[in-house]
């Protein structure tokens, strides 16, 4: 368990949020940020002390976070930050790469000029991350997320959205690990250029197939 946090605190901007609501995002990011890891019990208790709150919002940002998948729940045991099987990693990326490289498709016929343009600077911005020497993985993770976000909201079909942040909650818990991999963000870097020149040729076909390229090789850094 990592260092305690503060107590929650009420606030104008987050009263129109329900408590248990907040308590997820906050555990959510723990979990991301590896503060809670794969395989962790969630010692209830002593959270709810960190954040001077009752165990019922707790419990139900836990079943927010178990319908994630970001939690798994054992009976008479409690509440477990889920772990990754191999197999669990390659269903979400096989999904992901189909939703993904469709949206990407998409993107490549009907984005303005402007939205592409919007993608280029987001690109330009991960070249910038992952220079040799200074190569930042934090905020590349965070740029390539931006990056891929971007896109399916070009594309604009809210439930492959929802789909897709769901998925990538779980792709989460090993993400950062594969970018840790020597040469993947190098690699990561180079396959978004290719993607990026075939939506800028207006290409669907090659954009979608190299978004496919970019999941399987994301895959099997991740392994």
């Amino acid at each position: 368990m990592a260092a305690t946090s503060a107590p929650l605190t009420t606030s104008k901007s987050l009263a129109p949020r329900p408590l248990y609501e907040e308590v997820a995002e906050l555990l959510r990011q723990r979990i991301f940020k590896r503060e809670l890891e794969p395989g962790n019990w969630i010692d209830e208790l002593k959270i709810a002390e960190e954040y001077g709150i009752s165990r019922t919002p707790l419990r139900e940002a836990l079943k927010v976070l178990a319908a994630e998948g970001l939690v798994t729940m054992k009976v008479r045991r409690g509440a477990y930050v889920t772990e990754v099987s191999k197999s669990d990693l390659a269903d979400v990326y096989h999904l992901l790469s189909l939703l993904e490289s469709d949206a990407a498709g998409v993107v490549a016929t009907k984005a303005t000029d402007a939205e592409l343009a919007e993608l280029q600077k987001l690109h330009k911005a991960l070249e910038v991350a992952a220079k040799p020497g200074k190569a930042n993985t934090d905020e590349f993770f965070a740029l390539n997320e931006q990056f891929h976000m971007r896109l399916l909201a070009i594309a604009n079909n809210r439930w492959r959205d929802q789909m897709v942040a769901d998925l990538r909650k779980v792709m989460k818990l090993n993400r950062h690990n594969s970018l840790l991999k020597t040469g993947r963000i190098e690699e990561s870097l180079a396959e978004h250029q290719a993607i990026m020149a075939a939506l800028l040729a207006r290409d669907a076909a090659r954009t979608r197939e190299r978004m496919r390229e970019h999941f399987a090789n994301g895959l099997e850094a991740a392994e």
